[in-house]
């Protein structure tokens, strides 16, 4: 009963729908576990996008440039520099625009 303290309704103090609750929330908890995951490399993708379109670049050939440059920064230290540290992100493109020529 520890679990549902704090839940509305008949959710708090009837044993049955109290268990209820737990598995559904622990369901719910575990989908939306991987939901944040996928939900936060969209949000990546979009801002190394923007930063990346405004280079002359589209997303997927940047991607497809680091990778055949062996660069192995992941998507989450790119958008973070694309928010944060415009300059280091500049220069990344730069390098890969120069050797993609």
């Amino acid at each position: 009963m520890a679990k549902v303290k704090g839940y509305k309704w008949g959710r708090n103090n009837l044993l049955v729908a109290a268990k209820e609750a737990v598995v559904k929330a622990g369901a719910h908890a575990f989908m939306d576990r991987r939901k944040k995951k996928r939900t936060n490399r969209a949000l990546w993708q979009i801002k190394i996008g923007a930063f990346v379109r405004e280079k002359g670049l589209s997303y997927s050939r940047f991607i497809a440039a680091l990778k055949a440059n062996n660069i192995g920064l992941d998507r989450k230290i790119l958008s973070d520099f694309a928010v944060n540290n415009k300059v280091i992100l500049d220069k990344i493109v730069q390098e890969v625009a120069v050797a993609k020529k």
